[in-house]
């Protein structure tokens, strides 16, 4: 009985969801096209091929974490089925793509579009964390768009290294497990330190990095030396691709790259931030001009090698189920 076979499909399913075509597989799972019988509403529907050992665990997790969840800018699952040997999660069909890759296909792109982008990112982030969910993995693969639709919907996707890290009975998880994307790690993590829904703080600061610049603020020609650098907080608002940028947004991603995350601002202080607190008049950050009147690198190309390079990067790493096409159409988690 393979992934996804006819055979694996449970009754309750068939009865629910007509399944159509498939948008994508991997190792130990596949995702079809769904159509609710009563609404007619399209999902995405991850058939996956329960594993064994820690990793079912890992899974539960992640299933737990998305029944909890409900938020216009965090991916829905609208129902789970489970057989002996398959799990069936009818996910929120996502079709709009990368936020990165709808970034460099516009022409115009503002500090403002970021600060608002931000403002998105936190507001989703902040609810998580007040329901007691990490989601420990941030990063653009993982920030989608629900159509492609002009003002689409940003939704946060992949919840396989989230952690549920408190709860009313049981209070605080300690969670000192080491995961996460070279990149956007944060250093407490690295340091293999216990550590909170923080490291959410530190993967948005890196996020915002690249939002406004083009590249990410830590790098090397291999892991550990950016690791060297991120534990020890090393990075720079390089002239002149920073020049265009206010200084409250400078401000706003140095108060969230600070290595002791109790000093890291939270979601809550991140929202009361004068960056988000206001709009910014910056021009067209597309054009390649400074505040200074002189000539900037091009910001969409430097994105635009940023986001080919992290894709190549994931493409070399990628398991199961993973960020090209099925993630793109269907926005559902990686860990299978």
């Amino acid at each position: 009985m393979g992934v996804g076979g006819e055979s694996a499909i449970p009754e309750e399913v068939v009865k629910d969801y007509d399944l159509k075509e498939t948008l994508g597989t991997g190792h130990f799972s596949k995702v079809r096209l769904g159509v609710n019988k009563q609404t007619g509403e399209k999902c995405a529907v991850k058939i996956i091929e329960k594993p064994s050992g820690s990793k079912i665990a890992m899974l539960k997790a992640e299933v737990d974490i998305l029944t909890k969840c409900d938020h216009p800018n965090v991916v829905k699952m609208y129902a789970v089925y489970e057989t002996e040997t398959h799990l069936f999660l009818c996910l929120e069909l996502l079709t709009g793509g990368e936020l990165f890759d709808r970034i460099i296909s516009k022409g115009h792109y503002s500090e403002e579009d970021g600060r608002r982008l931000t403002i998105t990112l936190v507001n989703a982030i902040q609810y998580l964390h007040s329901i007691g969910v990490s989601h420990r993995d941030l990063k653009p693969e993982n920030i989608l768009l629900k159509d492609e639709t002009e003002g689409a919907a940003i939704k946060i996707t992949d919840f396989g290294l989230s952690k549920i890290f408190a709860d009313d009975l049981a209070g605080e998880v300690v969670m000192k497990t080491a995961c996460g994307t070279p990149g956007y790690v944060a250093p407490e993590v690295l340091m293999k330190d216990t550590y909170s829904e923080q490291v959410d703080m530190w993967s948005i600061g890196v996020i915002v990095y690249i939002l406004l610049c083009g590249f990410p603020p830590f790098y090397g020609d291999n892991d550990a030396q950016m690791f060297k650098k991120i534990k020890a907080g090393q990075y720079k608002f390089l002239t002149p691709y920073w020049d265009p940028i206010s200084a409250e947004a400078k401000d706003f991603v140095a108060k969230l790259l600070v290595v002791d995350p109790t000093k890291r601002m939270n979601s809550t202080d991140a929202l009361k931030h004068p960056w988000l607190s206001k709009e910014q008049t910056g021009g067209n950050l597309f054009g390649g001009k400074a505040a200074s009147g002189g000539d900037t690198p091009d910001l969409k190309q430097e994105m635009s090698n940023f986001n080919e390079k992290r894709k190549e990067k994931a493409a070399k790493t990628k398991d199961g189920v993973g960020d090209g096409a099925t993630k793109d159409s269907a926005g559902c988690c990686s860990i299978c």
